[in-house]
């Protein structure tokens, strides 16, 4: 059993590791498509600030993760599945340069195995019904405080020189890049402090009644630490997607949409609720790509990006779903 348990624990560390990689596009995407900051100190400057996140935040958002399913069901298996499935589809993903959400795959492959073993009653229903509300929510209101504080920002700076702006806004992407990425390591690497509470949960290691001030501190430490060396090896196919392919900005442009995504992902945090950093910073940009005028938003890619958004949740459910059967095939304990 512990050794089972170490290799559950080194596999939510690797899909940890994958998420960094993966999803830091969303913190340096704007910064390296304005040319702020060459892709090499971008990661380097996004991975300091997802690491020391566990400083800001509580780990309310791990702690809902470890209760979203019924105790009695979550087991090894169904831990390691949802992470299977979550890993897979991550990847695939990653490789055909399309940016979709690991918080709803590693969310949408937990359920997927959970439902797999014992049906949608080992389901927190109420908890899952606020994430999928958020899955719209969360770009919807990127979208809407992007386009408000460019909105601003042109008030404010529009009589300035183009100069002036720009090298303001230059510096000022460094304190918005830093903001997201706080957000994005206080709610990202929170996903996988509770898949991994769940599996201590499960095995007797941890007390039924974990809160968010509960979750060990070593869980903490490690997350935030494969999320930053994941993000430090950059995500280069989505970068240009995301930094580039829906919407071309000037660093003020960037600076909007880091600071209203970074704004949403500290509301959603502080609420508990584990919102996908991938479509809260799509929004943004959107929103600030569209002030100006609507063609300046790439619709085509935003379509395909909106596709996976839609997809991820039951395909990394089914492929978790399929690992969970394919487990007890080989008379792996459920």
């Amino acid at each position: 059993m512990l050794i089972a348990l170490v290799a559950v624990i080194a596999l939510a560390l690797l899909f940890d590791f994958v998420n960094g990689m993966h999803d830091s596009a969303n913190s340096i995407a704007t910064v390296v498509s304005t040319r702020v900051l060459s892709p090499r100190v971008a990661v380097v400057w996004a991975a300091f600030f997802n690491f020391i996140a566990f400083l800001l935040f509580e780990s309310t958002v791990a702690s809902n993760i470890a209760h979203g399913v019924n105790a009695s069901v979550v087991s090894l298996t169904v831990v390691a599945s949802g992470l299977i499935g979550a890993l897979i589809w991550d990847m695939l993903t990653w490789w055909i340069a399309l940016p979709s959400s690991s918080s709803h795959a590693l969310l949408g492959g937990f359920a997927g195995a959970a439902v797999a073993k014992a049906g949608f009653g080992s389901l927190d229903l109420n908890f899952l019904g606020k994430t999928a509300l958020f899955i719209v929510l969360s770009p919807v209101l990127g979208l809407l405080l992007g386009g408000a504080s460019m909105r601003l920002l042109m008030l404010l700076f529009g009589k300035r020189s183009p100069r002036f702006v720009d090298h303001t806004f230059r510096r000022g992407q460094l304190v918005s890049a830093a903001l997201y990425s706080l957000g994005h390591g206080g709610n990202d690497a929170q996903k996988t402090m509770g898949i991994i509470t769940a599996a201590l949960l499960a095995t007797g290691h941890l007390s039924r009644q974990v809160n968010d001030r509960s979750v060990p501190l070593w869980v903490v430490l490690s997350c935030h630490t494969a999320m930053a060396l994941g993000t430090m090896t950059g995500g280069w196919r989505i970068v240009r997607t995301l930094g580039m392919g829906v919407a071309k900005l000037q660093p003020v442009g960037g600076f909007a949409a880091e600071t209203s995504g970074a704004l949403t992902l500290f509301v959603a945090t502080k609420l508990g609720i584990p919102v996908s950093t991938t479509h809260t910073i799509a929004g943004a940009i959107m929103g600030v790509g569209s002030v100006t005028k609507l063609s300046a938003v790439r619709w085509g890619v935003a379509s395909r990006m909106l596709l996976a958004w839609v997809l991820t949740i039951p395909c990394a459910g089914l492929i978790s779903a399929l690992a969970f059967l394919l487990a007890t095939l080989f008379d792996i304990p459920s």
